[in-house]
């Protein structure tokens, strides 16, 4: 492979950039609140910190269905955007509408009916059936109201999803910012009972997330909805549900699988969490706060992913001939990008526990678990570049056998034989399980290389 194949110009670096960094500091400044959130519920006690992680995991599995239920319609969003084609996008629009709502409807009702069965998965008592039975009770106060940030979440990401594949990262950015910066004044006033607030803790918390969502929301769906010369989709819109029978068909096709990853993806991290807590409370607190600073840093690369698959959904849709050249380009700026912020990460590895008021032998695994992620953070920028370049072309069977199913097959159980039949510390289980994935590389560079997934979705729409 040629040198100029994985370098590309100044204005190609632009482009992406201009997509990629709005993105970025959304999702970075999500995190980061989220982080201080965390610390803040760190700082009341380590069983308030683990039963609010214990059902943030489960509403991830919720999140990650609401992302792959409107990631098929994306993919076709982005071509129409690329052809110029509006009414093609108002039609995805309206097909991401009504899976948000059929998936909200789900999640409520498990989470609703089943929640405790959930919870109690990751709760073991381990000599300390006080602190697990304190666990359970604070996780069951934060799940009582973080159901009603289910629809608010949905309704954000079917609208901030279409106006990114229409080239307009800039407003969710800023509605994502000035939404955590009201759960951070709420998280303060909420959790701690500041200026003449009641003293909530947990409960604050979750309120304070939930008000966060519903302002984000609601400046999105207003903003798209008085700017409809520049968003020509959201016109007439909701005037009916009309969605022609041949494209329904397609984008069912297409984003089914990639809503059966995301849910199984996102089940199969959970059920590593709940292998890993076979070793103790302190295992979850310690990966709570591991995972707490990593997803700062996480957002380069899963930003680079999401840009990754709109430009090369625009590009398909153009009829761009070198798009595979492209993907090169986009896969090592992101694996470079991310070298250097697994550096960053490695350096706040020693400092970022001592935060929390939790005990010595918790802060220590967390810090063991940050440098490892740090570790391999390249290794996930490709991983993550490789499934949306396959999936910008509309290969989401390929990417569920790729993402979900390499969980399920490998990653699950080798997490549970180590966990369950030795007795290996977990640090060296955490490391074996993180080492599994390079197969995943190596399959998805032999998939990017192949070209097989180049393909002009929307040229009979």
């Amino acid at each position: 492979m040629k040198t100029n194949k994985l370098i590309g110009t100044k204005e190609f670096y632009m482009k992406m950039l201009a997509i990629a960094v709005p993105i970025m500091i959304q999702n970075g400044i999500t995190n980061f609140v989220g982080m201080l959130d965390n610390i803040m519920v760190g700082q009341i006690g380590t069983n308030q910190m683990s039963g609010v992680s214990i059902i943030n995991q489960l509403i991830f599995v919720f999140n990650l269905c609401i992302f792959g239920g409107i990631s098929g319609a994306g993919i076709f969003s982005a071509q129409y955007y690329g052809q110029g084609n509006h009414e093609g996008v108002r039609f995805t629009f309206r097909f991401k509408l009504l899976i948000c709502a059929f998936i909200t409807l789900i999640g409520a009702f498990v989470l609703s009916v089943f929640g405790e069965n959930l919870i109690s998965l990751y709760i073991h008592s381990d000599g300390n059936p006080a602190g697990a039975e304190e666990t359970m009770y604070y996780a069951k106060l934060y799940l009582r109201v973080m159901m009603f940030n289910l629809l608010p979440f949905a309704l954000a990401q079917a609208y901030a999803g279409t106006l990114r594949e229409c080239d307009d990262t800039l407003l969710p950015m800023k509605a994502g910012i000035i939404a955590v910066f009201v759960n951070l004044v709420f998280n303060y006033l909420l959790i701690y009972g500041k200026l003449g607030f009641p003293m909530l803790g947990v409960v604050g918390a979750a309120i304070a997330t939930v008000l966060s969502r519903i302002i984000e929301m609601l400046i999105i769906i207003v903003y798209t909805h008085t700017h409809s010369t520049r968003h020509k989709f959201i016109k007439d819109a909701y005037k009916s549900l009309y969605i022609p029978s041949e494209l329904r068909k397609n984008i069912l096709i297409k984003g089914t699988p990639l809503l059966l990853n995301e849910a199984l993806w996102s089940a199969g991290q959970t059920i590593l969490l709940q292998n890993y807590s076979v070793r103790g409370l302190e295992v979850i607190a310690a990966l709570n706060i591991s995972s707490t600073i990593s997803n700062v840093f996480n957002v380069v690369f899963i930003s680079m992913g999401s840009s990754i698959s709109i430009i090369l959904g625009q590009e398909l849709g153009s009829g761009k001939p070198d798009v595979k050249e492209d993907s090169y380009k986009l896969a090592v700026f992101a694996v470079l990008a991310c070298v250097f912020t697994g550096f960053l990460l490695a350096i706040a590895a020693p400092f970022f526990p001592q935060i929390y008021n939790t005990e010595e032998n918790v802060k220590e695994l967390a810090r063991n678990f940050i440098l490892i992620a740090a570790f391999f953070m390249p290794m996930y920028a490709y991983e993550n570049a490789a499934y949306f370049t396959i999936r910008s072309g509309g290969k989401t069977f390929i990417t569920f056998l790729f993402d979900s199913c390499f969980v399920w097959v490998f990653s699950i159980p080798l997490a549970f034989s180590l966990t369950h039949f030795t007795a290996l510390p977990i640090i060296q289980i955490y490391i074996f399980c993180q080492l599994i994935e390079l197969i995943k590389c190596i399959i998805g560079f032999n998939m990017v290389k192949s070209g097989f997934w180049i393909n002009r979705l929307t040229e009979n729409f």
